[in-house]
């Protein structure tokens, strides 16, 4: 997700009810969706444990009970789709520069473990040393359909051709079902330009939207891609023109102050007109259950061992 910019949940209102009797556009090819199954999913694995996109946190994911392995990819210079949340290899790896730049031989060659036990002492242990970073087929080859997919195109913009790419693998390993409900992976960005091409391709992808709301230099809350408005004046036809190509939207719950940005409002407002909502990152317990009060329908966490234990409190 962006840093600057199972058990079920019943709730009070679902997906089938509207208020004020207002008419709700269902996203073409849109088929059925449990709106009440309230989805865990591992952000870039169960990364507050192990280095994120690394087998070694991919591996912990159904072990945390998570429903979704969260991926963020990006596209190399020649062309290959790998696991990584930036577009450079500065920050998770011993590497420096933009994977645009680096072929995969490059990328291959470089450790994605070693900076966790460096920030993360007291979590390190000597099999993160020398973690790959991995490629997209290789998750694909070790988890098939045994593992769901929480997929965000990364800067998609840098990547012409990413999403062509991404769904040719999609279509090689199964994921992709006949509608949405029975396919094996969502897919995740803040561009909607991105989104709308993924659905003009396949309609039976489901797809999220991502938000990111934040002060700007007029001290205004706004969303950084204009997808909508500031969440205290959201309105029904923000989210309709959402809910034409997606199935949900992914908001974050705090700006980078650690102020609350979005409220129970808003989120009813989101239930509402149809749509999932699906708030990151969420780590502390408190968030959680404030969030599940509120009627999310999942949510995006570092830690899916410790929502997983909030969810069995209801």
């Amino acid at each position: 997700m962006r840093k600057i910019i199972s058990v079920l949940v019943i709730f009070f209102m679902t997906g089938s009810i509207f208020a004020g009797g207002a008419v709700h556009a269902k996203a073409e090819g849109q088929h059925e969706w449990n709106t009440n199954k309230f989805l865990n999913i591992a952000h870039r694995g169960a990364s507050g444990h192990a280095p994120e996109h690394t087998f070694a946190s991919y591996d912990l994911v159904k072990k945390m009970k998570a429903d979704y392995l969260e991926l963020d990819i990006q596209l190399t210079k020649d062309g290959q789709l790998i696991a990584m949340h930036d577009t450079a290899v500065d920050r998770t790896t011993n590497g420096t520069g933009e994977v645009r730049d680096k072929t995969l031989s490059e990328i291959k060659s470089l450790d994605a473990g070693s900076w966790f036990n460096k920030a993360y002492p007291e979590k390190a242990k000597q099999e993160y040393v020398g973690q790959k970073v991995p490629t997209l087929e290789e998750i694909f080859q070790k988890y098939g359909r045994s593992m769901k997919y929480y997929i965000e195109t990364k800067s998609p913009d840098v990547y012409p051709g990413m999403e062509e790419k991404l769904l040719a693998l999609l279509k090689k390993y199964n994921l992709v079902g006949q509608n949405m409900s029975s396919s094996r992976v969502m897919i995740q960005s803040f561009s909607k330009d991105s989104l709308t091409k993924i659905h003009s391709m396949n309609k039976n992808i489901p797809l999220v939207q991502l938000l990111w709301y934040y002060p700007n230099e007029n001290n205004e809350i706004v969303e950084w891609s204009s997808i909508t408005h500031e969440p205290k004046s959201v309105t029904n036809d923000d989210f309709q023109e959402i809910k034409k190509y997606a199935v949900g939207i992914g908001p974050n719950l705090r700006n980078d102050n650690g102020e609350l940005i979005i409220d129970e409002l808003y989120m009813k407002m989101a239930r509402n007109n149809g749509l999932l909502i699906h708030p990151y990152t969420i780590n502390e317990k408190p968030d959680m259950r404030l969030l599940i009060k509120w009627g999310a329908t999942g949510m995006f966490t570092n830690y899916p061992d410790r929502l997983h234990s909030v969810l069995k409190e209801k």
